[in-house]
């Protein structure tokens, strides 16, 4: 007889093995992050950039570019996903980051992509979903913070703050608005840099209750992209969200 014990432990360990594929096929995508072979930075004279299509230059205002048929002038905006150009099988993607316009490429025969292995993880377990309490600050803060590429920045529109207890120890995280009404945190702990990827690892939140308590489950505590590729821009974890105690749970660093 399967009893309700058995029933919820594999409906969590069925729910996190489809998260775990979801992610490893997303950075996985032919034209996906770890495809990615160059980052280049825009001047604002014409110039070809390595040996992609066209002669390219950037303003305060745009990214132009020359010798692309239906493609010469682009927009992309300020820390947000670029705006993309075919060439070929590859895909340019022009980005912008604290003021200075980039260029990514994303190519499907990327040798990247044939060393690609997946994302290691540490096994999933019900004890490393905690509650926690959700406070709301009366108006949103901005939190600046670096960058994994030196000299940029990353504005963090946070929310409030995640109280939680690990081990007998009393714990904070200054969250952002995430997707959905959730929330959103980027944190290290004393595994990073060790086992996990040193700048930050993500973790999403679900929408908390009316009395403010949510669920931090770190089983999905996520790698951004920069740990997969050396051409991301992504930011580190504010000085708030670096934890002394070690999470080993979720997402080991895959390089």
């Amino acid at each position: 007889m399967t009893n309700t014990a058995d029933i919820t432990a594999d409906t969590f360990e069925a729910a996190w093995d489809r998260w775990h594929r979801e992610r490893e096929r997303y950075f996985g995508d032919p034209l996906g992050w770890v495809s990615l072979t160059g980052l280049y930075w825009l001047t604002d004279e014409f110039e070809t950039v390595a040996d992609l299509p066209g002669r390219w230059r950037a303003d305060a205002d745009a990214v132009y570019v020359e010798g692309i048929d239906g493609t010469d002038r682009l927009v992309p905006v300020e820390g947000a996903p670029g705006v993309l150009v075919d060439a070929g099988d590859r895909r340019i993607e022009a980005v912008r980051r604290t003021g200075s316009a980039a260029l990514r490429v994303h190519d499907p025969k990327s040798p990247h992509l044939l060393t690609y292995q997946g994302i290691p993880t540490y096994p999933p377990s019900e004890q490393w979903r905690i509650a926690g309490t959700f406070t709301r600050y009366e108006r949103p803060e901005t939190v600046t913070t670096c960058a994994v590429v030196e000299g940029l920045e990353h504005h963090l529109n946070t929310v409030g703050v995640i109280d939680f207890e690990l081990a007998g120890t009393a714990l904070r995280l200054v969250a952002s608005g995430g997707a959905d009404g959730g929330l959103h945190v980027l944190f290290t702990d004393a595994t990073s840099g060790v086992t996990t990827y040193p700048a930050a690892r993500a973790l999403s939140i679900a929408e908390p209750d009316g009395d403010g308590t949510v669920t931090l489950d770190f089983n999905r505590a996520s790698n951004l992209p920069c740990s997969f590729t050396d051409y991301a821009t992504c930011p580190v974890a504010p000085p708030a969200n670096r934890l002394s105690v070690a999470i080993e749970a979720g997402e080991k660093n895959p390089r």
